[in-house]
C-alpha cells in the first residue's frame, strides 16, 4: 500500500496542511502515533474515502484508490476496507450476529460463527447492544470490520474509552484476529502502550506531516536496564528491589513503568 496525500483542514481556530507519505506492506500492523489535533482520524478517513484529499494518490495492491491527478477517487463502498471507530457504531435494534452479518459481503455461517469464537461473542449472539458492556460492544465492532474481509482494517483509537484490564483483552483477541486472517491493520492512537502491544511499526504525525520514515514500538518508551536483587509479596502486592544505575534514576522520576524480561 501505497500513500501520499495533502489536504488543508482547519483545526479549531487555525489551519493545518497534512502532507502524508506511507509504506505499507501486506499483513503488517502499523501504528500511526501523535498528539490529539495533528489529524489522525482525517487520515483514516481520507484511506476509507470518506474525506477528499486535495492532493495525492492512495494506491492499495495493483488498485488505485485515489489519484487527484488522474481524477479518480473510489466511493467508500467500492474501498475494500473495515473501520472501527471510539463509538462503536453499533445499530441498537440488531443483534449481536445481525450487527456482524450486516458488515459481510455474502452470508457465510461458518465464517460467522469462527468471529463469533474468536471474539467470545458465541454466548452473546441473540444479545442487542443495550445488554453488552463497552468491551464486548468493542469486540462487535472489530467482528464486524473483519467480517467484510478487508483489504486494509482502520482502527480509530477503538480503546480510548475502556477500562486497562478490558484494553488488555482486547488486545489480544485484535492481534489473533490480525494473525488469522492476515490483516493489514493501521491504529491511530497517542497512547505508547496500546502502541508498544499491538503494533510491529510506528509512524510518528507531527505538525500534520509523516516522511514515510517509521520507528520501532520499543523506541517509544525509555528503556532503562537494571538487576532484579529480591521480590517479596506483601498485602496482596509484589515488592521488587531493583539495582538502578545513578543516572537511570533521574530518567524515572516521576514516570509509571511497564516492566519486560528478556
Amino acid at each position: 500500500m501505497k500513500i501520499w496525500l495533502k489536504k488543508s483542514i482547519r483545526i479549531g481556530d487555525r489551519n493545518k496542511l497534512l502532507d502524508i507519505k506511507l509504506r505499507i506492506n501486506r499483513g503488517e500492523f502499523i501504528a500511526v502515533f501523535g498528539k490529539s489535533g495533528e489529524g489522525k482520524t482525517t487520515l483514516l478517513r481520507m484511506i476509507a474515502g470518506l474525506t477528499k484529499a486535495d492532493y495525492g494518490y492512495i494506491k492499495v495492491s495493483n488498485e488505485i484508490w485515489f489519484n487527484s491527478r488522474l481524477k479518480i477517487n473510489l466511493p467508500p463502498q467500492k474501498r475494500n476496507i473495515g473501520f472501527v471507530f471510539q463509538d462503536y457504531a453499533l445499530f441498537p435494534n440488531m443483534t449481536v450476529e445481525d450487527n456482524i452479518k450486516f458488515g459481510m459481503k455474502k452470508k457465510d455461517n461458518k465464517f460467522l460463527n469462527k468471529l463469533l469464537e474468536l471474539t467470545e461473542l458465541t454466548e452473546l449472539r441473540k444479545h442487542k447492544p443495550n445488554k453488552l458492556s463497552g468491551g464486548q460492544k468493542q469486540r462487535v465492532a472489530l467482528a464486524r470490520a473483519v467480517g467484510r474481509k478487508p483489504e486494509i482494517l482502520l482502527l480509530d483509537e477503538p480503546f480510548s474509552a475502556l477500562d486497562y484490564q478490558t484494553k488488555e483483552k482486547l488486545y489480544e483477541e485484535l492481534k489473533r484476529l490480525h494473525k488469522e486472517f492476515n490483516l493489514t491493520t493501521i491504529l491511530v492512537s497517542h497512547n505508547r502502550e496500546e502502541i508498544v502491544s499491538l503494533a510491529d511499526k510506528v509512524f510518528i504525525m507531527k505538525d500534520g506531516k509523516i516522511d514515510g520514515s517509521f520507528i520501532t514500538p520499543s523506541d517509544l518508551i525509555g528503556k532503562v536496564e537494571g538487576e532484579i536483587l529480591n521480590i517479596k509479596e506483601k498485602d496482596g502486592k509484589v515488592l521488587l528491589t531493583v539495582e538502578l544505575k545513578k543516572e537511570d534514576l533521574k530518567k524515572l522520576k516521576g514516570k509509571k513503568i511497564n516492566l519486560y524480561h528478556n
